[in-house]
């Protein structure tokens, strides 16, 4: 999706440093020359400026933009600063553009005065406005026209810039409109409302023209789009005119841009074929425009015109088709249509308008439709059409000659008026309610519809006479500035010319001439004087009447002219030809003369000549004069042609290359003048200063510069065309030529000597007038006023230009000095009508864009107070009949009327002689029929017999005899032949018709002359399909072909190897145990909530089995490291695809691509694929034709069983009652060609028969008479059909009249009234069928013409492939050997490669078998180490046990002996290896010497034993380890071997590619040397010399305009991509680090939550646990049998525990009391202690024997302390772990593993009772509080 960004910086600065120094965008040209095809609504590249151009301006300004960059700072806080105030107004005075004076022109400024605007540029885009109720404003040329509606009076404004005006918009309030203009470097000029003040200016928007501007809701904001070249899309904020953003919109025509009124900042532009959506978006570096182009996907490219932005951002567009198109970011979601398929408009959707929550839709067929918003804005496509079908809720059908392209809702609150445009010239006002009371549309106003064909004033009244292709005449006021009266006719008006005032009958009499060649005479005459005459209501101010009606011409009518006496009146066509009429009551041709080429103008010789001359102007450049015919001069021959009137001719050669020459010649003279002035006035001085001038002095002139070619003479080809031609004097005249010729009045005559040949006449104007700012604007016709002392012409740019004459004859020297006035459009409204009035007040003027204008010549104040005066009827014209009109354009012209008189004369005078004949004939039949009626009347034995009236018997006997043996012979000598022929017959079915799948069948219309015809097929031959099969399984290419080119370069990647072949092991899910079978002890509810956790598990389960898929594709499609985007890979192939030096395929060296590279096979499938296509086409037209002939046979069998029906109606109705019959149609023979071939021998002789009839005079004649005997035979047998069907059909009425009663005539009354209908029932549907069928016949015709053309296209392609093919049928043994040598090489490249990929693959297993067995052995080591636990003393010893090295013997499949003998041998190798590791090791550490093959004391066995296993398993993995590492190594220097062969074969695979290369390259060559035949028009060949197309297009290239457009804007496009790569470059290196940055963080973020998960698990569970095997437990129904028994245990627990606290408590007392007796025991045990100690001192010294006894004790029970000390603190270990365990599973529930019990020391030797209570206390205490435990201490 295309995106552009426009800022609010950078753009605008320098488009206005463009502007300041190139002159603006408007000032760049192309001057680059391009053989292209052009089409039509595309921009030329002349029109554009290049990018080269563009770049020299920019680097002209850029030493300027740098330079002001210092100041630019200060120049915008000042903008900001400086606002403009609210109450400022420009004056318009100062602004709106003024007539043009040049120097030394003497004509008063205000010359013309604008009166009033009679026409209306229908056919602008948006050119209706409401600015209030009753004010509606449109643009007419270079004037904006505010209509009032109800007393439909104009105000007019001027255009500022005199360019014309290109769009208008009012403001959301309609305070202010907005009049964007056209011109250079146009302005946008917002007017307040009604006071029309200008009140801001916008400059600077756009180089040309604006198109289309809009306010945003607020009416804050105006966008605006130019034209051609720049395409400029402007925000301004216009209160400020400054300019908010700025951006090329598009490269191709804009017709619309608005705001969405419900997102702000959001805009839609659309036009040719695109439309583009707009964001509007603050950022840091300002206010930025991002638009995104349209993609139409699979909908086929269209004109957009209108659109509307929906609430929710979708836009809804029009088609060119019909349907509306709904968007949706940037893309078609779904196609609109209605129901079945048909378009919501027949036509093109103009605009869209959203009112009231309804979508309202105006189209070119005049239909206003009403649809569901909702429905449109939820839509979306059921199936792959992207169709949506909708039917409207409401329509209104405004008429059928009615395209609307805009609307405009009244300002009114509430109102459902809108007025709408209409293309085809009207102002509709219309009541869009849809309601019981909705009012009828309105045509409010009604004008000409496109350019103004022709224009004449009255030559005695203030009256103004228009036609147009409209098919209307209108008639004005020009003095009351209104509308008199219209009509309107089948054609279209091309010329009028108001008949001059000789007589009061030619008053109101216009002649109109129209485009099929009619001119018509019409009376304009004023109703009401008719009133009393014939009592006639009053119809209005004034009527056209026909009043003659005559087709002199078979091409439209150019020119009308009147004879200066008014007897004659002459017409000018297009079919080159004036013919001449006698003026009078009615209007009588004289005759025609023809013309070397169409008439332009048509001009009689004034009074002031001697000669009556009629002067005639071609469009080819010829000039012809004519005298004047008489009316004698009335040829009553067979044709109107007039022979002998004297005619002059002059063709008109071209000067204008000769003028320039001679104008250089002329400068260059006086230059050598001034230069030998100035070169003598140097040698003066010299010679004044008193000496001698050198000779390098005197030949320093001559040597200065050598003179520069003269311009060369050119004469253009085809001539420039003659635009107006004017009277001089007698034989002279003045011509104004266009195209190259232009820019001078050329002043003619006529030769003395006329040549004969008037092809090869050349003449060359005597003289000429230079006329300013003509080169590109020529004179397209003149209007001298009464006196002729003023001369207006009418320019090309629309602008009208006035001259003063001297004497009524032209200037002499030169039209310099002149006034000018812009009127009409600057563009297209050029002035080909331009009249004075009979008094010369008024001024009255004519353009292509279908406006009219009258101005007041100077001021005329007082002729505003009148009327025109309206020509009276003539007397008795209410009793005149209606004239006849013609109305057919086929209809005959004068000409060919009389020719087909004089012919139907001749055919009459023939049938007189052959009835003549036939009358003889007849004559003499009757005698003789008389004769033997006078021999039957006779009696028998007078009578003659029939035997009687032949002379012989015998002669008749003796020919039959005769002629009998004749056939016999004759069969006899034919017999031969007969079988000849008739195996010859059969050959020529066989060839020529059993091969014919479809004959010629010709389908006729039944009531036209319209024929369709099938193509002659044959059938598809047994070799056409075998072909076609063979082809279908060459076509593919081989596998080597493909795996090489489509993975050329492609290398797959070793670690894309699956988990599967690296055999990891899967993270295993904790399964759910299976239930034991046995009694359950749950209850039902728990048993429920144990299946419902075991639901869940298993849903868990499968989500976490989903999860880890997910997560394996996922770290599946991970690229690697090294890894490329694809889409910057395809965009890399893409590049290097198209970009680059690509040579022509006519180059030298040109590379023929692999998917171009052709075949004999692929040529011959190519031919096989196109003749399959052209037999298909052809076979489904065959067979729609042949329906199409099926359906006529039901036809007739239908029409025939109805005529029958009607038949028996008629017999039962009056004979005056009864309608004519239809004719029924019948089958002709060339819609039944198989029936040629059907015939009997009665056949054979009715041919014989008729044959012999006919009489042959020549021999050359004989096959042409052949076949008018067979024409004659079919005529025959048709006539006998129609023959037997009228007499089948043929019957009488038998019927008596009989007296009936009252009630047999009442009945008799009621079935004529039902017959009466039922035969105009039968009659409808006969007719109705009949117009079916010639309608679908039509249908079908035209696509078989387009079908036509296809098939010829087809049959050029057709030839240039089977040259094709024979050329390359010379190449193919060649290419045979080289491709089978190359597919040799690919085939031995592709076995390379695929074990080089396997050996790879080999070599990569093995890497990770090689890691896996080294991670066993850190995982062996590691177990190792943990078996060690801490401050083991044996740590050194096992180490040294566990990394001894063995020597091992491979394990093999031994006997027992050996495995005996093995072992042994290993118990002994063992040994001596533990005695050198113990060497080993006393040496190192010096300690004692231990034997690591024998336990060492007081060292656990089962550790050393542990070790032992885990040695043998370390050494295991160490074997495997070397082994893999060898296969690794062999496998690495295998895929080297590889590498290289891989290499070799490369190379001789590169070079089988370079033979192949070089000899496709000649195969090309000779290709190219193949002519191809391209079928181009000639409006397609822009190859031009000199404007002329070359003999020979040799050097041409044949490309279509569209890929010329693409390629150049490619360049720019390119330059933009390579500004925005790096500018993206930029932010991808800013995001990188970025990106880098947050990956560390993340990273840091990611290990911060491990440790916090790891924390949070060691604070729930006591150990790291597997969360996902924890959310896969579910219930078990062991566990909670023995919850629940659990449960049930616990409650009787608590039963007893109460009663054991009740006993505790009775304890505690008993204890409280025991301790209170042992205190007291204890104070005297205290006594008694102090009496021991002195006792024991006393004798101490005695008793040292016995003291040594009692220390042993004592040691004793110190140690039965520590041990009861070290099980108290156990248990108290094991107390603060529950405690733990039941803290974590209270904060969250869950199952967990118990933990791990501690080891408890052995319990002491204790006394049983002693180590129970101590239990009973601690289990107690356990239990109730934490104080127990301080007890049981």
């Amino acid at each position: 999706m295309s995106e552009e960004v426009a800022s609010q910086d950078g753009p605008l600065e320098k488009q206005d440093a463009l502007e300041e120094a190139g002159g603006g965008p408007a000032d760049l040209r192309s001057e680059d020359h391009t053989v292209s095809t052009p089409e039509p609504g595309k921009q030329t590249e002349a029109e554009q400026p290049t990018a080269s151009e563009i770049k020299d301006v920019e680097h002209a300004v850029s030493e300027s933009i740098e330079a002001n960059e210092g100041s630019s700072g200060d120049e915008e806080k000042e903008k900001q600063t400086s606002r403009i105030p609210e109450d400022l107004y420009y004056d318009y005075e100062e602004l709106y553009s003024r007539p043009i004076t040049t120097e030394g022109s003497s004509i008063p400024q205000n010359l013309l005065q604008l009166s009033h605007s009679f026409g209306y540029d229908c056919r602008r885009r948006a050119n209706l406005q409401l600015l209030d109720e009753h004010t509606l404003a449109f643009v007419a040329g270079n004037v904006l026209v505010l209509l009032d509606i109800h007393t439909k009076e104009q105000h007019y404004i001027r255009s500022c810039s005199g360019g014309g005006i290109g769009t208008i918009m009012p403001h959301p309030s309609r305070r202010y409109f907005a009049v964007a203009e056209k011109g250079e470097q146009p302005n946008i000029v917002i007017y307040e409302y009604p006071s029309l003040r200008p009140y801001r200016i916008l400059r600077g928007g756009t180089g040309r023209a604006y198109t289309f501007v809009d306010f945003n809701h607020e009416g804050t904001l105006l966008a605006s789009v130019g034209s051609a070249p720049d395409y400029m899309l402007t925000l301004w904020d216009w209160r400020q005119e400054q300019v908010m953003l700025r951006c090329k919109a598009f490269s191709q025509d804009i017709y619309r841009v608005t705001f969405s009124p419900d997102n702000p900042g959001q805009l839609t532009t659309s036009g040719s074929g695109h439309i583009k959506f707009w964001k509007m978006a603050n950022t840091f570096t300002g206010l930025k425009l991002q638009g995104i182009l349209g993609r139409f996907g699979k909908t086929a490219l269209t004109d957009i015109e209108g659109y509307v932005e929906l609430p929710d951002g979708k836009v809804v567009s029009g088609s060119e088709w019909g349907n509306m198109l709904l968007w949706d970011g940037g893309l078609i979601k779904v196609e609109i249509c209605r129901k079945d398929g048909r378009t919501c408009h027949s036509g093109a959707i103009q605009q869209f308008a959203l009112d009231e929550g309804e979508l309202m839709t105006i189209g070119t067929d005049g239909a206003v439709r009403c649809w569901d918003f909702e429905n449109i804005d939820a839509a979306d496509s059921v199936d792959d059409s992207g169709l949506f079908e909708i039917e409207p809720m409401n329509e209104m059908i405004i008429g059928r000659n009615v395209s609307l392209t805009s609307m405009v809702k009244n300002t009114i609150p509430d109102s459902t008026i809108w007025y709408a445009q209409d293309s085809n010239g009207g102002i509709w006002k219309l009541d869009l309610s849809f309601s019981n009371i909705t009012q009828d549309p309105e045509r409010l106003f009604s004008f000409h519809a496109g350019a103004i064909e022709g224009m004449d004033v009255c030559g005695c009244s203030h009256l103004l006479a228009t036609t147009a292709l409209d098919r209307s005449v209108r008639i004005f006021d020009f003095l009351s500035r209104k509308e008199l009266t219209a009509c309107r006719y089948k054609q279209g008006g091309t010329s009028l010319t108001w008949a001059p005032c000789m007589a009061r009958s030619n008053e109101g009499l216009v002649v109109v001439g129209f485009e099929d060649g009619v001119v018509r005479l019409l009376e304009l005459f004023n109703p009401h004087s008719l009133r009393a005459v014939a009592g006639r209501s009053r119809s209005g101010e004034a009527e056209l009447r026909l009043k003659q009606a005559f087709k002199p011409h078979n091409a439209p009518v150019t020119a009308i002219s009147y004879e200066r006496n008014g007897t004659i009146m002459a017409t000018g066509s297009v079919d080159c030809t004036v013919f001449f009429f006698v003026v009078g009551e009615q209007y009588e041709p004289i005759g025609f003369v023809t013309v070397p080429g169409p008439v332009q103008v048509l001009q009689w010789a004034p009074q002031s000549h001697e000669r009556n001359t009629l002067l005639v102007a071609c469009q080819t450049g010829h000039v012809v004069e004519i005298e004047a015919p008489g009316s004698d001069a009335q040829n009553d021959g067979s044709t109107y042609q007039l022979q002998n009137l004297p005619v002059r001719l002059f063709c008109f050669s071209s000067i204008k290359s000769r003028i320039k020459r001679d104008a250089e010649l002329a400068r260059r003279q006086a230059v050598k003048k001034t230069k030998k002035q100035e070169r003598e006035e140097r040698l003066r001085k010299v010679k004044e200063q008193g000496r001698e001038p050198t000779e390098e002095e005197l030949h320093e002139e001559e040597d200065r510069e050598e003179e520069e070619e003269l311009p060369p003479l050119y004469i253009p080809n085809p001539p420039s065309p003659l635009h107006c031609a004017f009277y001089s004097q007698p034989g002279a005249f003045w011509l104004s030529m266009g195209g190259y010729d232009s820019g001078y009045l050329y002043h003619c005559k006529f030769a003395e000597q006329q040549s004969v040949d008037i092809l090869e006449q050349r003449d060359e104007p005597f003289s000429f007038i230079p006329v300013q700012d003509t080169e590109h604007n020529p004179i397209l016709t003149v209007c001298f006023s009464a006196e002729r002392q003023l001369l207006l012409c009418g320019m090309q740019d629309g602008s009208i230009r006035a001259f003063l004459l001297e004497a009524g004859e032209l200037p002499p020297g030169s039209m310099r000095a002149y006034w000018a006035l812009s009127v009409h459009d600057n563009q297209y409204g050029s002035i080909h009508q331009l009249r004075f009035s009979h008094d010369n007040s008024f001024v009255l003027s004519g353009g292509a864009d279908g406006n009219v204008f009258s101005f007041r010549l100077l001021e005329q104040e007082e002729l505003q107070k009148h009327q025109a005066k309206i020509p009276s009827p003539r007397i008795g014209l209410e009793a005149e009949p209606a004239a006849p009109d013609i109305e057919d354009p086929a209809a005959y012209s004068i000409e060919t009327a009389k020719q087909k008189l004089e012919l139907e004369r001749m055919q009459r005078e023939a049938e007189l002689r052959k009835q003549e004949k036939r009358k003889k004939l007849l004559q003499l039949q009757s005698r003789f029929q008389k004769l033997l009626q006078q021999n039957q009347s006779l009696p028998e034995h007078v009578r003659l017999q029939r035997m009687e009236l032949e002379l012989d018997h015998r002669f008749h006997e003796d020919a039959e005899r005769v002629a009998a043996e004749r056939v016999r012979e004759v069969r006899r000598e034919l017999a031969w032949e007969e079988e000849r022929h008739r195996i010859s017959l059969q050959k020529l079915q066989e060839r020529f018709w059993n091969s014919l799948m479809c004959d010629t069948v010709t389908v006729t219309a039944i009531e036209s002359d319209y024929k369709v015809s099938t193509y002659r097929l044959q059938v598809m031959s047994s070799k056409f399909q075998l072909k076609k099969e063979h082809d279908q399984t060459v076509q593919q290419p081989s596998t080597v072909d493909q795996e090489r080119w489509c993975n050329k370069g492609e290398q797959k990647d070793p670690g894309n190897i699956t988990a599967v072949q690296e055999g990891l092991a899967e993270p295993v899910v904790l399964q759910p145990r299976v239930p034991q079978a046995g009694g359950s002890k749950l209850a039902g509810r728990q048993a429920e909530k144990l299946h419902k956790a075991a639901e869940k598990a298993k849903r868990v389960r499968a989500k976490i089995e989903k999860r880890k898929k997910e997560w394996a594709e996922l770290y599946a499609a991970k690229p690697s490291e090294d890894c490329e985007d694809p889409e910057d890979v395809r965009a890399i192939r893409l590049a290097a695809e198209n970009m680059g030096d690509f040579k022509l395929k006519t180059a030298k060296d040109f590379t023929v691509p692999e998917h171009l590279r052709m075949n004999v096979e692929k040529k011959k499938a190519q031919l096989v694929v196109l003749e399959e296509q052209i037999y298909r086409r052809k076979s489904e037209m065959n067979e729609r034709v042949l329906a199409l002939r099926d359906s006529k046979v039901t036809l007739i069998s239908l029409l025939r069983s109805l005529l029958s029906k009607l038949r028996t109606l008629h017999e039962l109705l009056p004979v005056e009652k009864r309608r004519p019959l239809p004719s029924v149609p019948t089958l002709l023979p060339e819609e039944t060609p198989e029936r040629k071939l059907r015939y009997s021998r009665a056949t054979l002789h009715r041919y014989a028969a008729l044959r012999d009839q006919v009489s042959r005079p020549t021999q050359e004649e004989q096959q042409e008479q052949t076949q008018d005997v067979l024409e004659l035979l079919q005529r025959e047998n048709e006539e006998d059909i129609h023959t037997e069907e009228e007499l089948t059909h043929l019957h009488e009425d038998t019927h008596t009249q009989e007296q009936l009663t009252e009630l047999e005539l009442e009945i008799k009354d009621v079935e004529e009234v039902r017959s009466l209908y039922m035969q105009d029932t039968l009659i409808n549907q006969m007719e109705e069928a009949v117009w079916c069928f010639d309608a679908e016949l039509r249908l079908l015709r035209d696509e078989k013409l387009r079908l036509d053309v296809q098939m010829k296209l087809a049959d050029l392609r057709h030839v240039t492939l089977f040259q094709e093919l024979l050329l390359l049928k010379e190449f193919e043994k060649r290419e045979n050997t080289l491709q089978e040598r190359l597919s040799t090489r690919m085939q031995e490249e592709t076995e390379l490669r695929l074990k080089l990929e396997e050996c790879k693959q080999q070599l990569e297993l093995k890497k990770r078998d090689i890691a896996k067995l080294q991670e066993r052995e850190k995982a062996l080591t590691a177990t190792f180490l943990a078996s060690l636990g801490e401050n083991n003393k044996f740590t050194d010893f096992l180490t040294r046990v566990f990394k001894k090295k063995i020597k091992r013997v491979k394990k093999k499949e031994k006997t027992s002996t050996e495995e005996q003998q093995e072992d042994s041998d290993e118990d002994s190798d063992e040994e001596s290896d533990w005695g050198d590791d113990e060497d080993d090791e006393e040496s190192e550490s010096g300690a004692g010497m231990l034997d690591d093959g024998v336990c060492p004391p007081n060292c656990d066995p089962e550790l050393f034993e542990n070790t032992v296993k885990l040695r043998e398993h370390r050494l295991d993995v160490e074997e495997l380890l070397l082994e893999e590492k060898k296969s690794a190594d062999s496998l690495r220097k295998e895929c080297d071997s590889l590498l290289k062969k891989e290499k070799i074969v490369q190379s001789s695979l590169k070079a089988a590619e370079g033979d192949l290369e070089l000899f496709n390259r000649e195969k090309q060559q000779k290709l190219n040397e193949l002519d191809v035949v391209v079928p181009l028009r000639l409006h397609q060949i822009d190859f031009t010399n000199d404007d002329v197309v070359p003999s020979k297009l040799g050097m041409a290239l044949v490309l279509n305009t569209a890929a010329v457009g693409r390629l150049q804007e490619r360049i720019k496009e390119l330059q933009q991509e390579k500004n925005q790569q790096r500018e993206l470059y930029r932010h991808a290196r800013q995001q990188h680090v970025q990106l880098s940055h947050e990956r560390k963080e993340m990273e840091a973020k990611i290990l911060e939550l491990e440790a916090r998960c790891e924390r949070m698990m060691m604070m729930k569970f006591g150990k790291l646990v597997d969360l996902e095997a924890l959310q896969t437990l579910s219930g078990s129904r062991t566990l909670e049998e023995m919850r629940q028994e659990s449960r049930v245990r616990e409650a009787e627990y608590t039963q007893e525990l109460k009663l054991w606290q009740d006993k505790v408590a009775d304890a505690r007392l008993a204890v409280t009391e025991v301790t209170r007796e042992h205190t007291e025991r204890l104070h005297r045990l205290n006594s008694l202690l102090t009496q021991q100690k002195q006792l024991e001192d006393k004798l101490n010294t005695r008793q040292r024997k016995m003291g040594a006894q009692f220390q042993g004790q004592r040691q004793v029970e110190e140690e039965e302390r520590q041990r009861m000390q070290k099980l108290i603190q156990s248990q108290a270990e094991e107390i603060e772990s529950l405690r733990q365990e039941i803290g974590a599973l209270s904060r969250k529930g869950g199952h967990i593993l118990p933990p791990s019990q501690p080891s408890l020391p052995p319990i002491p030797t204790t006394p049983l009772a002693h180590m129970q209570h101590m239990h009973t206390r601690f289990s107690m205490g356990w239990r109730h509080s934490p104080s127990s435990s301080h007890e049981v201490e």
